[in-house]
């Protein structure tokens, strides 16, 4: 099991080491040599858990759909503005997510790896498609239609956000719903949604304290 574990730790420092480069170098300028450089582990280390820098690539696309710290709310249109939230909040601080975003919008990555913006996109949809059989969306409202144009904004506000100083996504977001949601959400669903961008540090926390109580030892 020791072993296991280390293994697995090795293996998520190299894939976060490689998300950095994505980040920080592009996919083109990313090398095998300088990761393990800043690894420093041997080559044959690296190629017991990643052949080549494809396969990491793939690795960071597979955990671009994340559906962390989300849980059932009363309203399935506060489920859909959580997955933007919590993606928001963790986007900054996760580099294998941001990393996901940077392949997506590398037009050689794309070409050679494609995207998971339809993945979200479909997320998006499903939960739109029971918010409007519930009576929380507005008559007109297509749900394919406005999950692919959230996926479409989403991505423009974080490029927009990262670029600039003193901006923080999770704020930014916020301000795309409240612009959003008065044009598809019905009138009593609207006033008893919550879009703060303190809301997915809340859900997180909230999640976190549940699992240490689901492992905690029973009181004797």
């Amino acid at each position: 099991m020791a072993r296991q574990e280390r293994a697995l730790r090795t293996r998520r420092m190299i894939l976060e080491t490689a998300a950095e480069m994505f980040n920080e170098l592009g996919y083109d300028a990313t090398t095998i040599g300088t990761l393990i450089e800043r690894v420093q582990i041997t080559r044959g280390g690296l190629y017991f858990h990643f052949t080549s820098k494809e396969e990491l690539a793939r690795a960071v696309l597979d955990e671009a759909v994340t559906l962390e710290g989300a849980a059932p709310q009363a309203f399935k249109l506060q489920e859909w503005v959580d997955l933007a939230l919590l993606l928001a909040h963790r986007v900054p601080r996760e580099p294998v997510l941001r990393a996901s975003i940077r392949l997506s919008v590398d037009s050689k990555a794309r070409t050679m790896f494609g995207t998971r913006w339809p993945d979200w996109i479909a997320v998006g949809t499903e939960l739109l498609g029971e918010a409007k059989e519930r009576g929380e969306l507005l008559p007109h409202v297509d749900p394919e239609e406005v999950g692919r144009l959230l996926v479409g904004a989403w991505t423009g506000v974080q490029l927009v956000t990262e670029a600039l100083s003193g901006r923080d996504l999770s704020q930014e977001i916020s301000g795309l719903f409240a612009l959003l949601l008065p044009s598809i959400a019905s009138a009593s669903v609207l006033a008893k949604l919550d879009i703060s961008p303190y809301r997915a540090e809340r859900l997180l926390r909230e999640k976190k304290a549940e699992a240490a109580q689901e492992f905690a030892p029973a009181a004797q």
